[in-house]
């Protein structure tokens, strides 16, 4: 199946469950101190309205820089609101500024596999207007946070994430999959309300209504978005 197909598939068969869900309040914004890279606290809110509103993120990781785009566009072209490109994709960096600058104020635009502040620095500058990591990193969730930019950190386990969440991640990756999958976030979710949990690894366009059903705030779509077999066979349109 080709890969705008797959994507307009799976808004439809989220479309019931991802009506605007209120996001989580008690994050502390920080006041405009003037730092390279600040963002309003009105972006920041904007962002975080984004994700409460869409539940849904299409994140996209490619072997080749060719194929990058045409898989991006097809999954925006699909329906996608949010998207994700992640660092380990060849031009990463240049492919997110580009889209961007097209969809600017109609598709949110982030970055994944950040593993530093460096990382972060590189791609707000070319343009993400949130930061994911793959695993709680402090100093990358901090220095966001300082400049009123989202994080969402990947995180395993209740403690990673409630440690994300005290300093200063809004939303909260789980990653990778947990055994359970939608129940577990159910479990965690029902003890720990202030949690905002993004699943992403284990979810497909069968279990993400589930996962939402279940309490979590959005989903990330991976792999079962993004085909591996179609993206190299460059099976893109309907």
């Amino acid at each position: 199946m080709a890969l705008r197909q797959v994507t307009a598939r799976s808004i439809s068969s989220l479309s019931s469950v991802t009506s605007s869900r209120s996001r989580t309040t008690g994050i502390i914004r920080s006041f405009s101190s003037g730092l390279d890279r600040e963002k309003s606290a009105e972006n920041y809110d904007q962002v975080l309205d984004k994700f409460a509103q869409i539940r849904a993120c299409a994140v996209l990781r490619t072997a080749t820089s060719d194929a990058c785009p045409k898989a991006m566009q097809a999954a925006i072209d699909g329906g996608f609101k949010i998207v994700e490109f992640t660092l380990t994709t060849p031009d990463c960096l240049q492919h997110l500024s580009d889209f961007r600058a097209k969809y600017d104020g109609d598709v949110l635009v982030g970055c994944g596999t950040i593993l530093t502040t460096e990382d972060a620095e590189n791609a707000v500058d070319a343009g993400s207007e949130f930061i994911i990591t793959p695993v709680m990193l402090p100093d990358v969730i901090e220095w966001c946070k300082e400049r009123n930019i989202v994080c969402v950190p990947g995180c395993q386990t209740p403690t990673e994430l409630v440690n994300a969440y005290r300093h200063g991640a809004p939303l909260q990756k789980l990653f990778p999959g947990v055994a359970g999958g939608p129940m577990w976030v159910k479990a965690v979710s029902s003890a720990l309300p202030f949690l905002s949990i993004n699943p992403t690894s284990g979810v497909d366009l069968d279990n993400a209504g589930d996962f939402l059903k279940m309490g979590a705030a959005s989903v990330g779509l991976v792999a079962p978005l993004f085909d591996p077999a179609a993206i190299a066979n460059g099976d893109f349109d309907t």
